[in-house]
């Protein structure tokens, strides 16, 4: 999954002020008692995370311990006797809840990464704890008095462009979160913001569960037949652990499941794997998730009408680059139109190769990945089999994506083993602005685990922002699901992992380069539509000749992938690019679908999401990509009403990237421009950074080219 960041969002949305900051090599270490994660600054190595010394047992307490002081600090801007200024109100809000946020996204991130079951108890115990406490903040009418008496005299502060920005988005953090309403409706929205932080947070439970509950059991090494000798191994490995010793497993994680629908000649085990697939939270059982999306979308309906808008989508999207429903839906349809007769001539194409192999079955979902693998080995002569072996890990990673960041950024990566990890996959590394000054601190944590959700995100211990002039370091975790190495073999990744381990370190990037004063405008904190922006046009470096040259090279013989097979992958780059467009895209309308409802009742979800994807005429041999059940983006994560935004970020990623095709990849001109963006967080408008980047507003066309979609 090109994913993506869902965590960090997700603690956006408690924590509009930017709490996800703590510490700085030689700052002054402010300790608040013996609890471990109870400090401004730890004791550790350039101030990260002290992992090692944390124990399940510290997270309650600290939590309670955090908001207290989180709220003597907010008491402090309350009662100050000066007249409110932009400092001693809006920079000092930024600046207040260090601790709480140091809480937050060491628990919230590694609940991800690592869960337990006592660690999601605390979970539901403390979210609503959070919600409520930050509902108290936006609510509180004297400090909302303080806030709004600076914003009324905006104009004659002579403000920065970031200053300016911080008040009018602290000002709007208020109004959003119901600092106009009477004293009963602030009531009312804080009753519904607990309930969507305890559903959110056990739909996301109900998913993984799902998930770990399901395996695949196959004692007959014939059944086996097709199937990479890589992902073999790897089930033979995953039996072991699940006590089917002499068997081979294999789960629905994505590292395993699309091998398995790629190349097993048991068409009855692809269906039977990939039904599973498609009905988790959907069982009619204790996980079942059917009851809570109706739950979170009629309450979030109750929570737009109560701020003034007339649905969910209206009020998500008010200060993102789209700004309504009507242009989100405008660019949706306009790529629809050409997408979805791609996908029909793809499957047409796919039903030939099966009446060409003597078969008479009708082409179904579980067929595609198995079919068009072989049309693109017959067309192509490009086997993604062929592939992978160039693309072991460790290569990828150090010679694709931190060559990459090199030669764009003059940034240099080096391993951190001194570091605390949280976990024995986990691997640190520190970054430099060439070979001395301290840029970030970046955690990699790449194979999957029960106690890990699915999917590929970026997220932060700690965002860059600035404490007495000097700027403090990011800390920030890339955390994927790549096929782990065996006794035999390194992990081996196949193209599309490649793309999603420059995608996120895109994302790193964004944070790690961010230079702004603030908390709340640091790093990703920008509009959900721009933030895919920096990631997907990493994709870009990933597939072009010139950097796969590089990084390119047979695990075992250290060649370089010839300039045949890289042609073959520029050949084939608009293969399946109908089903790839389509199978995303109708997750997005039906995102927008389920968030542009203006009735509350009770809504049958399967038959909610059929017409959905009747009304865009979604063909039958394609599932949408994320079925509602388990549409963790936009139920357990911060993308509803947002998931189009990939969509939307291609548009400038194509038409972006153009300007380096023309100019040179590596262009140092381009890439400066490219870097600003970059650096600028949250601070500057997207749109305006985007025409000082591009010198214009961008081009669909890109994009529809780049797809195969036009000429």
């Amino acid at each position: 999954m090109n994913a993506k960041n869902v965590i960090k969002l997700l603690l956006l949305s408690l924590f509009v002020f930017g709490l996800l900051l703590s510490s700085c090599k030689n700052q002054k270490k402010m300790s608040t008692g013996k609890n471990p994660l109870l400090q401004e600054f730890y004791d550790t190595p350039d101030g990260v995370p002290p992992f090692d010394q944390i124990k399940l047992e510290d997270y309650l307490p600290a939590f309670k311990e955090a908001i207290k002081l989180h709220n003597e600090e907010i008491d402090k801007i309350i009662n100050n006797p000066q007249e409110p200024t932009f400092e001693n109100t809006i920079v000092a809000l930024d600046h207040s809840g260090i601790i709480l946020s140091n809480v937050s996204n060491i628990f919230f991130n590694l609940n991800e990464a690592v869960t337990t079951p006592q660690m999601q108890k605390i979970a539901q115990e403390v979210s609503p704890m959070l919600s409520e406490h930050m509902d108290k903040i936006y609510m509180n009418p004297k400090l909302f008095d303080r806030v709004k008496a600076v914003y009324d005299k905006r104009d004659k502060l002579n403000l920065s462009e970031a200053d300016s920005m911080l008040l009018s988005k602290t000002y709007e953090a208020f109004v959003r979160n119901g600092a106009l309403l009477p004293e009963d409706k602030k009531k009312e929205l804080m009753e519904i913001n607990k309930k969507l932080s305890l559903l959110s947070l056990k739909f996301g439970q109900n998913v993984l569960a799902d998930i770990n509950r399901y395996k695949l059991v196959i004692d007959n090494e014939k059944d086996l037949e097709g199937l990479p000798q890589s992902l073999v191994q790897a089930a033979a490995e995953m039996a072991q652990k699940t006590g089917d010793s002499g068997r081979w497993v294999f789960t629905i994680q994505k590292p395993m499941l699309i091998p398995f629908l790629t190349y097993s000649k048991r068409r009855d085990l692809r269906e039977q794997i990939f039904k599973a697939y498609i009905t988790q939270g959907n069982h009619n059982d204790s996980l079942d998730n059917k009851p809570i999306v109706n739950e979170i979308v009629n309450l979030r309906l109750q929570k737009a009408r109560l701020l003034g808008y007339k649905t969910w989508a209206d009020f998500r999207l008010t200060d993102r680059m789209a700004k309504t429903p009507q242009n989100v839906y405008e660019l949706l349809d306009k790529i629809w139109a050409k997408a979805l007769p791609a996908a029909k001539a793809e499957a047409d194409r796919l039903q030939q190769m099966i009446y060409a192999e003597g078969d008479t079955f009708k082409l179904q979902p579980w067929d595609w990945w198995y079919y068009a693998e072989k049309v693109r080995q017959k067309e192509y002569n490009l086997d993604e089999n062929e592939l992978r072996p160039y693309f072991e890990l460790d290569n990828v990673l150090e010679k694709g994506v931190f060559y990459t960041a090199n030669r764009l950024y003059g940034l240099t990566f080096r391993k951190a083993d001194d570091i605390p990890v949280y976990h024995p996959d986990v691997v640190a590394y520190r970054v430099y602005q060439g070979n001395d000054s301290l840029m970030a601190i970046l955690y990699y944590d790449f194979y999957p685990r029960q106690s890990k959700r699915s999917g590929a995100w970026t997220t932060v211990f700690r965002g860059e922002y600035y404490k007495d002039g000097k700027r403090v370091p990011p800390v920030v975790s890339i955390v994927c699901n790549f096929t782990k190495p065996t006794q035999d073999m390194p992990s081996l990744l196949t193209l599309e992992e490649v793309r999603t381990l420059f995608h996120e370190t895109g994302h790193a990037l964004h944070e790690i380069l961010t230079n702004v004063p603030y908390r709340t405008l640091s790093g990703t904190n920008v509009a959900l539509d721009f933030v895919e922006l920096p990631s997907q046009i990493m994709e870009e470096w990933a597939v072009s000749p010139e950097v796969l040259k590089v990084y390119a090279r047979h695990y075992k013989t250290g060649e370089v992938m010839p300039d045949e097979l890289i042609k073959k992958i520029d050949n084939a780059k608009y293969f399946n690019q109908g089903f790839a467009t389509v199978e995303y895209m109708a997750a997005a309308y039906l995102d927008m679908d389920w968030h542009t409802i203006t009735e509350e009742k009770d809504y049958d979800v399967n038959g909610f999401e059929k017409s959905a994807m009747d009304k865009i005429g979604l063909i039958p041999q394609i599932v949408v990509r994320y079925r509602s059940t388990y549409f963790q983006h936009i139920f357990s994560g911060g993308y509803s009403a947002g998931y189009y935004v990939y969509l939307w970020a291609d548009v400038l990623v194509q038409d972006a990237f153009d300007y380096f095709r023309e100019k040179g990849l590596f262009n140092q001109e381009v890439a400066t421009r490219f870097r600003h963006l970059l650096e600028s967080g949250g601070a500057v408008d997207p749109m305006k950074l985007y025409i000082e980047f591009r010198g214009r507003k961008p081009s669909v066309d890109p994009l529809l080219r780049a797809r195969g979609f036009i000429k």
